[in-house]
């Protein structure tokens, strides 16, 4: 027997373990409880006592779902947590407690003794109190563990930012049994698909300069300005990164009557993307200057009107929408095309058929991803989706879920900056409807393109197979391939397959 098969053996139901106690009645057993996501010197202390009190050693790990007290997600998936006890000698048997306290596998196994640590045994904890009850209902009985030493998973993940993304992102291919070869294959069918994007255009200038000093007479920061770039960027970076990746794109966007817009559709038809284009001589092409210092954004500098365009202008964009794409990319800036009653005018133009998505990117300005409803895929931050839900305390799990079912969308990708993303999909709530994927990005030069390339690469992913998860982890992939450069430059089909080669080899 290998000794994979033999750890997985451990792992077993509440029920299973009940009957393996019930047939062995000579045994004693004893049960500990906790989410063990990195276990440390304090949990080994802690399992070597309570197995020396007993012959049965029954460890409970808290599910994925039911971790609620922080609001990160578990750096170790649960089924990694339960491998990695059940691979301890000491442990017999190891179970995965899909309840948020462990009183209701308690009463199924009935352990003759159960465990907590020392910090628990003052009792003032009520949790603590109800586990005590339920365990001496039965005539069970409840000890602590010496506390001689005493470690925190939480502090420890929080001081040395703990991440394990290529453990986390195989076991989520395992669980949907693909793996980076099929990825890798999803995307030479990109270039079957339609795309039609809709958004506001933004040109960025970044400046790279010299610090000189600080003036004389005031607080004022002195610098010389070495080099300037500008990119296209917003929406219309999003039709590049579509372009870039294989899809025949469409971009409907609104600009200024100036020289930007022209450097915009110049840059636009460079790529090959089927430009609409609406001219707005009532406001400028939005310009968003940067300016470096060794690497550090010291300032920005915004020409832009936010106010909300014409009806002309919406009846117009309304129209290119009656054209056929597989999927529909509505990418949010508000800086004039998006709010709730245009987006509602849109969506009447939209055929049921094609595939929705949408991008929320509100850097400074207030937006609603709450606005988009139905939808197969949303790209809110942790920002967007606490703006909107009005809810600034909740861990990421139950926020994730409140906004899946608000937003009546098929799937929520909500990005965690450099935690990564996580994924909510088919209104479940169970440990398969929602993962997380660290981030990938090493090195990181500038992340402002992040957001714009994970959108890309998922969604031509899902229009492929509908597999949210092979999405998400192609646009994780882009999203690291963006950071890694300054400037936001669109991701090449190339890049994005040298990158799973040098993951598989």
């Amino acid at each position: 027997m290998s000794i994979d098969i033999k750890i997985s053996k451990k792992i077993r139901s509440p029920k299973e373990i009940r009957k393996y106690l019930s047939n062995n009645k000579k045994l004693k057993s004893i049960m500990c409880h906790g989410n063990f996501d990195l276990v440390h010197p304090g949990h080994i202390r802690h399992l070597l006592y309570a197995k020396s009190k007993a012959n049965i050693l029954i460890a409970s790990c808290t599910a994925d779902r039911s971790i609620k007290k922080n609001k990160s997600t578990p750096v170790i998936p649960e089924k990694l947590r339960a491998k990695n006890l059940a691979s301890l000698e000491m442990v017999d048997f190891v179970i995965i407690d899909e309840n948020e306290t462990p009183i209701n596998n308690i009463n199924i196994i009935k352990p003759d003794l159960y465990i907590k640590g020392y910090e628990y045994h003052s009792l003032k904890n009520q949790k603590t109190l109800d586990e005590k009850k339920a365990v001496e209902k039965y005539g069970g009985k409840i000890i602590f563990s010496p506390g001689d030493v005493i470690y925190s998973s939480t502090n420890l993940k929080e001081k040395n930012s703990i991440k394990l993304p290529i453990d986390r992102m195989k076991e989520i291919m395992n669980s949907e049994k693909f793996d980076l070869k099929i990825l890798y294959d999803v995307i030479n069918k990109f270039k079957k698909i339609k795309v039609h994007v809709v958004g506001d255009t933004i040109i960025d200038g970044y400046n790279e300069c010299i610090l000189l000093g600080q003036t004389n007479k005031t607080p004022t920061f002195s610098i010389k300005k070495t080099n300037t770039n500008l990119f296209v960027g917003g929406a219309a970076v999003v039709a590049k990164h579509l372009k870039s990746l294989g899809a025949d794109v469409t971009f409907t966007t609104v600009l200024g009557n100036d020289r930007r817009a022209k450097y915009a559709m110049s840059d636009l038809k460079k790529s090959k993307i089927k430009l609409n284009m609406i001219i707005d001589d009532l406001r400028p092409t939005t310009f968003k200057e940067r300016f470096w210092v060794d690497n550090y954004k010291l300032l920005q500098v915004d020409e832009l009107e936010n106010n909300i365009i014409s009806d002309d202008k919406v009846l117009k964009i309304s129209n290119y929408l009656k054209q056929r794409a597989d999927v529909i990319v509505f990418s949010d800036f508000r800086h004039g095309i998006f709010n709730y009653s245009t987006i509602n005018t849109y969506l009447k133009s939209v055929s049921k058929n094609q595939i929705k998505v949408v991008d929320s990117q509100v850097s400074n300005r207030w937006g609603n991803i709450l606005d988009f409803k139905n939808f197969d895929i949303i790209f809110p931050n942790e920002k967007e989706a606490r703006f909107c839900l009005a809810d600034q305390d909740s861990p990421i799990r139950p926020l994730g879920e409140k906004l899946l079912k608000k937003s009546n969308s098929k799937n929520v990708i909500l990005k965690l900056s450099e935690k990564g993303a996580m994924c909510f999909r088919n209104k479940g709530y169970k440990p398969k409807e929602f993962f997380s994927i660290d981030s990938f990005a090493q090195d990181v030069v500038d992340g402002v393109g992040a957001g714009d390339a994970l959108l890309a690469s998922s969604t031509l992913s899902y229009v492929i197979n509908k597999n949210i998860a092979q999405s998400l982890i192609l646009g994780t992939f882009s999203a690291s391939i963006a950071c890694s450069r300054k400037g936001n430059y669109p991701i090449t089909n190339i890049e994005l397959k040298k990158y799973i080669k040098n993951l598989i080899n």
